[in-house]
């Protein structure tokens, strides 16, 4: 089902036509976004040693941005709905670079981590708008191909993001060092933003209104659950993370129940889960970035700290999965218009295999690092097959006037599929690592995250009917 446009474009986007290059400067904000949650990785080192950093305050580098961005993105497609989604995300874009150039002029690590923190809350506010506006401007086929475009986008950000931060520091442009791993982000914002204002049409939801209790309660029930996940290991588990994880699903009971209260105020329309294609694709979306985002996370420790290669050695490494997705990606359209639903299944599965394969490499003692290739190939393949098409599974049938909101939940599922799959994943790998080698923490992981893979198979069959892209 095709949703077809009921918003009024603005006057002066009365004649506009949207083409590719409207998707493209969306895609932008998508892809840099998505970038810099994985690129400050391979420079976490170089950052301690310059800002004097100790290592709960380079957690929360790395945890801040993706805690603001998980806990923002419903209210972030909210707004979208209610002041304009152009509006919103040439806004979030603009504090986004702004952010970017306060992280790459950073004075101090408690700085730091305040600006990334900035810049997880901008990207909250520009990431739900792109689902969103792609759901209102494009109909039919090249809505498939934009959506696929959109996943696309997304895994260029992670899976490249350590070959990118790799390259900068190797370049060390102007002596710059680590902060340009940041700083690039400021001629991006300053070139799209002007474009985005000409190219994308306005479009927002009738009668839409800001639900600020509602924002609060589902902020405060994902910081609950994704802060102790994220700090609790390093911290030992203390009495305050359990307390967390204990009051999140009450607190979140709450929301729902003020949602049904609340009407058309609400800040997510809780109808949208009797669709089971949006339900069911958000819990896949959770399961299937919880295996994702805690691959990255292992392989890279894995390949830096257990085999000893360099960010840069390690990034040239992850070109295997990128051209993996590349090419699953690129053909995800014709692969989903033949196989409906089930190509989240075989991406999925794919996934699952590629992962078997690498823990099949690490365990063997003496292997190559070239061994890992055909792994990362397959691993990447199935990210491919999984990533792209799921965003259209998901809201295919949504509402216009729910698109961001919609386009909000799926993000957050997302987003905090990664944040729930780093922790839990992690925990694994490091409980290994304190008695085992570093092959055997990774091979664990591995089958942790592998596991996360036959869940969302499983669920794909709960889809309806033969649901394609």
């Amino acid at each position: 089902m095709t949703t077809a446009i009921i918003e009024r474009p603005a006057r002066d986007h009365a004649r506009a036509v949207p083409g590719w290059g409207t998707l493209l400067v969306l895609l932008t904000g998508t892809f840099v976004t998505t970038l810099d949650f994985f690129i400050v990785n391979v420079a976490i080192p170089a950052t301690q040693r310059d800002l004097h950093a100790g290592p709960a305050t380079i957690q929360f580098i790395v945890a801040g941005f993706g805690l603001a961005l998980a806990s923002g993105l419903i209210t972030g497609g909210r707004l979208g709905d209610l002041y304009g989604r152009r509006r919103m995300y040439t806004l979030g874009l603009s504090l986004f670079t702004l952010a970017s150039l306060a992280c790459g002029l950073a004075p101090s690590a408690g700085f730091l981590v305040a600006a990334r923190v900035a810049q997880g809350a901008a990207a909250a506010m520009l990431m739900p708008q792109v689902l969103g506006i792609v759901g209102t401007v494009y109909t039919g086929e090249r809505r498939a191909r934009a959506f696929n475009a959109y996943g696309l986008a997304m895994g260029f950000g992670g899976v490249f993001g350590q070959l990118i931060g790799g390259l900068l520091i190797k370049a060390d442009i102007a002596g710059l060092g680590w902060r340009s791993v940041f700083l690039i982000n400021a001629p991006v914002g300053l070139v799209a933003v002007p474009v985005a204002m000409r190219l994308v049409p306005e479009s927002r939801a009738p009668k839409a209104r800001l639900d600020v209790r509602g924002a609060l309660l589902v902020t405060a029930g994902l910081v609950l659950i994704v802060l102790p996940l994220v700090e609790g290991r390093q911290e030992g588990w203390p009495l305050w993370t359990w307390l967390s994880l204990a009051a999140a699903p009450f607190v979140l009971a709450g929301f729902a129940a003020y949602q049904r209260r609340a009407g058309e105020r609400a800040l997510i329309h809780l109808g949208l889960f009797r669709h089971r294609a949006f339900s069911v694709g958000a819990m896949i979306a959770v399961l299937s970035q919880m295996a994702v985002a805690s691959f990255f996370l292992i392989l890279a420790l894995y390949l830096q700290q257990g085999r000893g290669l360099s960010p840069l050695e390690s990034g040239l490494i992850f070109l295997a999965l990128g051209a993996g997705y590349f090419v699953s990606s690129a053909r995800a359209v014709q692969v989903a218009a033949r196989l409906g639903r089930q190509v989240l299944a075989v991406g999925a599965l794919t996934m699952a295999l590629g992962y078997g394969l690498l823990a099949l490499v690490a365990g063997a003692t003496g292997g190559g690092i070239g061994w890992l290739i055909p792994g990362l190939l397959l691993a990447g393949c199935g990210m491919g097959l999984v990533m792209s098409p799921l965003p259209a599974t998901a809201l295919n049938g949504v509402e216009a006037r729910h698109a961001a909101s919609a386009a909000g939940v799926i993000s957050t599922a997302l987003q905090s599929g990664g944040a729930i799959g780093v922790a839990v994943v992690g925990v694994v790998f490091y409980d290994v690592l304190g008695t085992a080698r570093f092959s055997a923490a990774f091979v664990a992981g591995l089958a942790t995250a592998g596991a996360c893979c036959l869940a969302a198979t499983a669920l794909v069959q709960l889809l309806p009917g033969r649901s394609r892209s």
